[in-house]
Order: C-alpha cells, then structure tokens, then sequence
C-alpha cells in the first residue's frame, strides 16, 4: 500500500474515532450526573484523559473539547462552552504529552496517572479563573466551585486510569494503536 493511501486510512480512522470520542465524553457528561451544591460530577473527564492517550494529543485535545462543549451546551450553560472547550482540549492535549514521555521510559500506568493529575489540575486552575476573570462572578464565587471540582478531577483521574489499564489489555486497540500506548502508532 502506497504511503499516502496509509496516511489517509489512518487520518479517516482517526477522524471517526474522534467523532466517536466526543460523543462519547458528551454523552458520558450528561447523562449520569451526581448533583452537588456548585455542579455536578461526571463521567465526562474519564473520556477526556482517554481521548488524549488513544489519539494523541491534537485528535484527542479535538475530540475531548467539542464533546465536553456540546455537554455545556445540552446542559443549558452555553455561557460555559468557550471555556470548557478550551479547557477540555487542553487537558487531553497534556494528558497525552505526559503520558507518551513516560511510555519511553516503559513507565505507562505513571505517565497515565502523572499526565492525568496534571490535566485535572489544568481543569480545576482553568474554571476557577474563567468564572472568575471572564464570567466576572468574584473570586468567592468562583472559589467556591474549586472542592466540587477537585472531585471531580479525583473521580475522572481514577476512573479513567483504571477504565484505560483495562482496554490497553484488550484486542480493542489491536489496530489502533494511539500514541500514548506505543510510542509507534500503526494501522493494519
């Protein structure tokens, strides 16, 4: 098979995986909620990490950002979406950085935990200052979401590291390999 034939089979892949994903991180978002004082935590984040280590930092960082902003925008709080796009795609983005770092090392389960608190982090640090500096709501008001997020992060770090160490296991990725799970991507 010619080179650019491979290239656009494993673009057309990646492409439909990464409409799979949003959907996947929209749907995780919106339907099990767990309500709480400021928000709700959900399976959202778990997806997110997820999508960055499958498919890499740019397709990941796509897919995590549009279907998280769809949830905002399903949800009722498009006021939210711009940020929550950016902050969600950013996190896959770090996510799979960390992560492939750590796979040359043959350390996978740390740069998957590593790259993961360090994108929980991002999405705590970045709603906190998008509610306060850009929604203008006051540093309390915008404090007072930071613990309901800190579990939030904490659900979606381990959810979504034990959910990933179960699927790497598996034949699912057999012919996809991302690029936080080898560090030599293949299609067959």
């Amino acid at each position: 098979m010619s080179k650019e034939k491979t290239n656009s089979k494993e673009i057309l892949l990646k492409l439909c995986v990464s409409g799979m994903f949003a959907a996947l991180v929209c749907v995780a978002t919106i339907i099990i909620r767990i309500p709480t004082a400021v928000g709700y935590w959900h399976f959202g984040d778990c997806f997110v990490l997820m999508a960055g280590w499958i498919l890499g930092p740019w397709y990941g960082g796509a897919a995590a950002g549009i279907g998280s902003m769809f949830a905002d925008l399903f949800a009722g709080v498009a006021y939210y979406m711009p940020g929550t796009f950016v902050i969600k795609a950013l996190m896959a983005i770090l996510a799979a950085f960390i992560a492939r770092a750590f796979l040359k090392k043959n350390e996978r389960l740390i740069g998957y935990m590593i790259g993961g608190f360090v994108a929980e982090a991002l999405m705590i640090g970045g709603y906190f200052l998008y509610k306060w500096l850009l929604l203008g709501r006051g540093y309390a008001a915008a404090a007072e979401s930071v613990p309901t997020n800190i579990l939030q992060g904490a659900f979606g770090l381990v959810s979504g590291v034990i959910i990933m160490q179960a699927v790497v296991k598996t034949p699912v990725l057999k012919n996809f390999h991302a690029y936080a799970v080898t560090d030599k991507p293949r299609l067959s």
